[in-house]
């Protein structure tokens, strides 16, 4: 199940129907979209918004609580969510429930801006690990990221939480090669034009970092090496969390594709069954599928 509605972002009504096409092209999945009833910033990709089939939404000029949402989240093996920066909070019942779903073993993937989303919901932030902006600070946990020698730091140094630089193709280095997400990937890849989250802090409970991005353009806020590909395990959960997926080159990205897939099937078994494909990028070369809205 992917779950949306609202996001800062302008794709994501398209990035939903990319993502639900890619999950059903792997023949793995069989994907259903929840959506809350009132959308936010929908306005760019409105065309795809009813290729979700979530029927009648309202376009809001401001993030509004949806009282009505509420998913059975027990139907699926596995919750991706588009949800995005200032979304609003879900209701309070939904919440718990989905606490208890992932805490009873469900899969969790969160993509992007997801790692924006509901900075007061303490549950979420333990789940995702590592969270920015929605003023995040030293109160919800450390920063956590790899210096230029490699080594991983854990910094609890004051400070607000979420920055990036202009959008750029940046090298992605696996830090856990042996992982089953990460299992033949090249040691560095190149992203798609993408932006390089920095300054994520959060609990960073039972947290592994299976791969970080180094910003390197002309405004980048560190000089390091910031979580890129994560994995969390919450109760009997597993979730992955991926700081990529900025927009529409970002989701092209068989990188992006690749790694977005190989989590969200662990994410749902604890298992990776899918090859690295042979167009995967290299350190040189990003690769990208361009993408093709499938007619069935």
């Amino acid at each position: 199940m992917i779950v949306d509605g609202q996001n800062n972002h302008a794709v994501w009504p398209k990035s939903t129907i990319m993502m639900k096409q890619y999950l059903e092209e792997s023949g793995l999945f069989s994907v259903t979209v929840q959506r809350t009833k009132s959308v936010w910033k929908a306005e760019r990709e409105e065309d795809f918004l009813a290729l979700a089939s979530t029927g009648d939404v309202t376009l809001v000029e401001e993030p509004i609580t949806d009282a009505s949402f509420g998913p059975n989240f027990s139907d699926y093996d596995v919750v991706v969510s588009n949800f995005g920066w200032r979304a609003a909070p879900w209701p309070e019942a939904t919440q718990k429930a989905f606490e208890a779903y992932i805490n009873a073993g469900g899969g969790f993937v969160s993509v992007h801006a997801a790692d924006n989303s509901f900075p007061e919901w303490k549950a979420y932030n333990t789940m995702i690990g590592l969270g920015g902006w929605g003023n995040r600070t030293e109160k919800d946990g450390p920063y956590v990221y790899y210096d230029n020698m490699g080594k991983k730091i854990t910094d609890n140094t004051v400070g607000k939480a979420g920055a990036h630089g202009k959008r750029h193709r940046f090298p992605v280095t696996i830090r856990d090669t042996e992982h089953p997400i990460t299992k033949g990937m090249p040691k560095v890849w190149l992203t798609g034009i993408d932006e390089c989250y920095a300054k994520l802090r959060g609990p960073a409970k039972n947290m592994t970092i299976l791969a970080t991005g180094k910003d390197l353009s002309e405004t980048a806020p560190t000089d390091r090496n910031e979580p890129l590909l994560m994995t969390i395990d919450y109760g009997e959960g597993r979730i992955f969390h991926t700081t990529l997926g900025h927009d529409t080159d970002s989701f092209e990205n068989v990188g992006f594709i690749v790694s977005f897939l190989r989590g969200t099937e662990w994410a749902a078994t604890g298992k990776v069954t899918q090859k690295i494909p042979e167009d995967f990028p290299t350190e040189t070369a990003p690769n990208k599928r361009t993408f093709q809205l499938s007619k069935h």
